[in-house]
């Protein structure tokens, strides 16, 4: 896999560099390339309990992105996926550890626990007072005798963080972050595994499922499981939590932390977040969706729970200067504002007549059906999702067909017309919008359907700017649309000759096509021009 990267040697300190030349001076790091990495605050005077974590890199922004007031004094990096040396961490002890001492937060793998305790150990034989606690997390694996250190983590960091910057004692701020060690829990799941720089990515995970309870250095889960959706994944993720979330009680709230393991979208994490939420579980507050402890490029979530007491619950509501922390929110309701006057849609009046039930729900049936087939096309062209549009509408609109004016055109073509703008969105749902009013408008000064159908689709071409051989679906529906008095056979052959020729039209003039380079287009003929002869070629066989 092609990655932004320009040598494999170099690139955690090169992205140190990065983070360093955008921190706006707030941090700093030591000399000592490329075996010591430590970046700390740039405004620390050791005059508090320095609170030092670390690991191997790859799960940016953990931990030099938590770097600040509030959160951590510093952090020690080792290469992607391998612990710091223990010069290098007790570097790092040295440089922020002043009369108040220092608190390691560890993650429980075996390299960081060596390194970092050995670490500790000289600090102490050199009069440093350095206390250390290790994460574990991780539920996954309940017989497991030392579970890994996961996102968990930075509850630690935040709230062991707020003692330290509140100026409490070693002894207080080692407790705090015990307590919180001893009550959190977190389980991750992924659809793909992660791509170390340099090495071969592993091909895991079976197509068609996802695992769950993996690490976040692409360690196989504790198992596979079929992947249905969002809601039944994240179920499956709460299921194994919720012994960690009961014992609610009024002087508790449970607090749960989103983390997104590296390459699953925005848009995944939303939906997640609502399956979160919607769960049987008291959530109260959440942290994130947000990259907080990732895995590289994992496509996959994590989710931590903490059932914490007031104290914590403040530290943990308290803000801090760092862009890679999200803060944490408290769970709300949707609040829903009614329509702006002349927005709300006007319900027709049902009416049925059972062709054309018939013919819509035929229709539907064809573009539900060529989903898969529309989609790969509109990748050769496009964004890839014409098929999923099309479909999308078609079954909403087969749910509505009861509400239809099915029996009176005139109604009918401006009843299709809204729901399609509301349904397909982008402008598919627009142009159909126009293209139906338009045809409504015409059969309702009394032109027979062929007609009023001929202008509606001149209304879009006026609108919308396309016409024939722009590579658009105009060139498939209006010889059809020509054709269609002579029969509806005639009028598929017509479509399917319009579709066909479009493979051969390299320079759109419309649509996203028109951003596409020549070389893409050749061959293959335009989805939307293929839609309209699927749908043509459908109505005959029936």
């Amino acid at each position: 896999m092609t990655q932004f990267i320009n040598a494999k040697e170099n690139l955690v300190t090169e992205a140190i560099d990065g983070l360093l030349h955008t921190s706006g001076d707030a941090l700093v790091r030591l000399d000592g390339y490329p075996h010591i990495k430590v970046v700390y605050r740039s405004d620390w005077d050791k005059s508090k309990v320095a609170l030092i974590s670390g690991g191997g890199s790859g799960h940016e922004p953990a931990h030099a992105g938590f770097v600040g007031k509030g959160m951590l004094t510093a952090a020690v990096c080792g290469e992607v996926f391998a612990s710091p040396s223990v010069d290098a961490v007790l570097a790092g002890i040295l440089a922020v550890t002043g009369d108040a001492g220092c608190l390691l937060i560890v993650k429980n793998y075996t390299g960081d626990r060596l390194n970092f305790g050995l670490a500790v150990e000289r600090a102490r034989a050199l009069g440093r007072k350095v206390e250390m606690v290790v994460v574990d997390d991780d539920i996954a694996l309940p017989d497991l005798p030392q579970a890994r250190g996961l996102a968990g983590t930075l509850f630690v960091h935040k709230i062991a963080g707020s003692a330290a910057e509140a100026g409490k004692s070693l002894d207080e701020v080692t407790e705090a972050a015990r307590k919180v060690i001893d009550n959190v829990s977190s389980i991750g799941m992924s659809l793909d595994t992660c791509t170390v720089p340099g090495s071969t990515k592993e091909d895991r995970i079976a197509k068609g499922n996802a695992e769950l309870g993996l690490g976040i250095h692409g360690e196989a889960g504790v198992e596979q499981i079929k992947f249905e959706n969002a809601r039944v994944a994240m179920r499956r993720v709460m299921d194994k939590l919720a012994p960690h979330c009961s014992g609610h009680d009024s002087n508790h709230s449970i607090v749960a932390l989103l983390n997104n393991l590296g390459a699953t979208t925005p848009l995944e994490m939303s939906i997640l977040a609502n399956e979160l939420i919607n769960s049987d579980f008291n959530v109260e507050f959440i942290i994130g969706p947000a990259p907080l402890m990732t895995a590289l490029d994992m496509h996959g979530l994590s989710v931590s729970v903490l059932k914490v007491d007031k104290q914590q619950l403040a530290a943990l509501k308290e803000p801090v200067p760092l862009a890679a922390w999200p803060g944490m929110q408290a769970v709300g309701s949707i609040k829903i504002e009614s329509l702006p006057d002349g927005l709300a849609p006007v319900e027709p009046i049902a009416s049925e007549d059972a062709e054309t039930r018939k013919t819509i729900s035929s229709i539907c049936d064809l573009l539900i059906s060529s989903e898969t087939r529309l989609n790969e096309l509109d990748a050769k062209s496009g964004d890839g999702d014409t098929g999923s549009t099309l479909a999308t509408a078609a079954r909403s609109l087969q749910t509505s067909l009861d509400k239809m004016p099915l029996a009176d055109l005139t109604q009918l073509m401006p009843a299709l017309g809204n729901e399609l703008s509301q349904t397909m969105g982008g402008s598919s749902g627009v142009i159909l919008a126009i293209f139906f009013n338009a045809t409504g408008d015409a059969c309702a000064r009394g032109l027979p359907i062929q007609k009023a159908l001929s202008e509606g689709l001149d209304r879009v071409s006026q609108v919308g700017g396309a016409a024939a051989g722009d590579r658009t679906m105009i060139d498939a529906l209006q010889p059809a649309l020509e054709a269609l008095p002579a029969g509806i056979d005639k009028a598929a052959a017509a479509a399917r000759k319009g579709a066909d020729q479009t493979a051969n039209i390299t320079r759109a003039k419309a649509g996203r096509a028109s951003y596409v380079p020549e070389e893409n287009l050749l061959g293959h003929n335009d989805p939307g021009a293929e839609a309209v002869a699927v749908v043509f070629e459908g109505l005959v066989k029936d």
